[in-house]
């Protein structure tokens, strides 16, 4: 390993990895800690005692959203954020958002054991919710402090068992009654910064240990419903019929060749919802309901293949006789990093003898409404297999030691650098 001035204690690391998978693990070795659920609680109450050792002045904001402060010998400069978030999908993996949290949780460790002084004041963030959860509000805690969910976004809102949003909120120790006190204005953070494991190959298959984000990606979705037409499966001809799920079928697979004949290959295309009416085997479908989601680093990028889609419904619509319904659910645009945030970031791991390489992040981040306020940037730790979201999920300890140490030097360069007046 290369000599660095400042480096973190990977089997402290490792050890805190190890103790926050204990919350939510079930009996295939996966995590069900979603957000508001009793195992999350009590790794909120773990990871809030762990930040308290180290002398951090810890709160929960009106949205739920742990912070801990280490003061800055300039406390008037705005405050340099980084970290991410602990709940997890049902049945996923310890390192997707813990990750991220338990490396800033180090980074603050390092610090005061070494006595590092910093001029500007730091905070670790843990996010609430940024999976999606069962009250069907994900990226809940970020987009709560970027001013883009308010007070009225929650009421009424439920899960399935009829637990209220705002009860949830509140056992976290959050208050959805002053809800828009959890704003974060632009003037009072400086930079934010956030690892996450890369949930994909590309790492692995180039063997570089860090990833250094551009852009986060956008996504559109949208709600596609199919009017055909039932009738008796053995005595209407194929000629006369009207089969929703035939079309379907057929709309499904022109997604997917267009996006794979797209000349970005990070431009991907999905249907991973789909229904059925009446869902018989012995009756032609007379109505099918699917969810369409395109992903792409720029604007550009998803309306073009959208637009491609868009005319073979018309195409096959007209073909086929049927009626097509298209309600959009999502139309998020996609998140570039910040120019100097990413140029700090490689220069440090150059620094650290590590070629970095530069790419998109193909899932959504609460980095993606953090650059909306501030300087924001992502590294990426390799995952095995491109694993994400199962139990199967894992990076190796050298790669994280390795991005760990980038993200130390790159939080105590920029505490140099910026706000420099």
């Amino acid at each position: 390993m290369p000599i660095t001035k400042h480096k973190i204690n990977i089997e402290r690391l490792a050890s805190s990895i190890n103790e926050l998978s204990r919350f939510g693990l079930n009996e295939n070795n996966g995590l069900d800690r979603t957000t508001f659920t009793e195992s999350e609680l009590e790794a909120r109450e773990w990871l809030k005692s762990e930040l308290q050792k180290i002398n951090l002045n810890v709160r929960v904001d009106e949205a739920a959203n742990i912070w801990a402060t280490r003061q800055g010998t300039n406390n008037a400069l705005p405050v340099i954020v980084f970290g991410s978030h602990i709940d997890t999908v049902p049945n996923g993996g310890k390192y997707d958002g813990a990750l991220g949290v338990l490396m800033a949780l180090e980074v603050m460790k390092v610090l005061e054991e070494n006595q590092i002084r910093t001029r500007h004041p730091f905070e670790i963030v843990s996010f609430s919710a940024e999976e999606p959860n069962p009250f069907g509000l994900s990226t809940f805690g970020s987009r709560a402090i970027t001013g883009k969910l308010n007070a009225n976004d929650l009421i009424g809102v439920k899960d399935p068992q009829g637990k209220l949003l705002t009860e949830a909120v509140k056992s976290a120790g959050g208050d959805p009654e002053k809800f828009e006190a959890a704003v974060r204005h632009p003037h009072e953070i400086s930079a934010y910064v956030e690892v996450h494991i890369e949930q994909g190959k590309r790492l692995l298959k180039r063997n570089i240990p860090v990833g250094v984000v551009t852009a986060i990606t956008g996504i559109y979705r949208e709600e596609v419903t199919i009017f055909g037409e039932a009738n008796h499966s053995g005595t209407t001809l194929m000629e006369d019929r009207k089969d929703a799920l035939a079309v379907a079928s057929e709309l499904i697979l022109s997604l997917e060749k267009i996006c794979k004949s797209y000349p970005v290959k990070e431009v991907v295309g999905t249907v991973g919802k789909l229904s059925l009416q009446p869902n018989s085997p012995n009756i032609i479908p007379a109505q099918v309901d699917f969810t369409l989601e395109i992903r792409g680093a720029t604007k550009n990028e998803i309306n073009e293949v959208l637009l491609q889609w868009s005319n073979k419904v018309e195409e096959i619509k007209n073909n086929r006789s049927v009626a097509v319904k298209r309600e959009i659910l999502l139309n998020q645009a996609p998140a570039p990093m910040d120019d100097k945030v990413i140029e700090v970031m490689m220069e440090q791991a150059k620094q650290l003898y590590y070629e970095p390489l530069l790419l998109g992040s193909m899932a959504g981040h609460d980095a993606t409404h953090m650059a909306s306020i501030t300087k924001s940037g992502m590294l990426f730790v390799p995952s095995l297999d491109g694993k994400s979201h199962c139990p199967e999920e894992e990076s190796r300890l050298e790669d994280i030691e390795i991005v760990a140490n980038v993200l130390l030097n790159t939080l105590l360069a920029l505490d140099k650098r910026f706000d420099v007046w």
